[in-house]
């Protein structure tokens, strides 16, 4: 099954590889692809509980779906997280 995430604080490639990285870690995902520009990740997924681990990943390093409460503290992370992808 496919499906796409619309999350905030999405700002750059640096971010997209954090996604990507983070993602595809995960058992039984697979084929993520970020969008900067629509600030969106698709991926698949072969249970439907990843899809809540999913959005739970994406909330701890920064980026929450949209939609979600989206604190300062959730920013900092995505900063961090922006900043790892960078160097990665």
């Amino acid at each position: 099954m496919t499906t796409t995430i619309y999350i905030q604080n999405l700002k750059c490639g640096g971010c997209a590889n954090t996604v990507t990285k983070n993602l595809s870690q995960l058992d039984g995902i697979e084929n993520v692809s970020v969008s900067v520009d629509e600030s969106a990740v698709t991926f698949d997924y072969n249970h439907e509980n990843l899809v809540a681990e999913v959005k739970e990943l994406l909330k701890k390093t920064g980026y929450p779906e949209a939609g979600d409460e989206n604190s300062l503290g959730t920013k900092a992370k995505s900063f961090v997280s922006c900043a790892v992808g960078k160097i990665s």
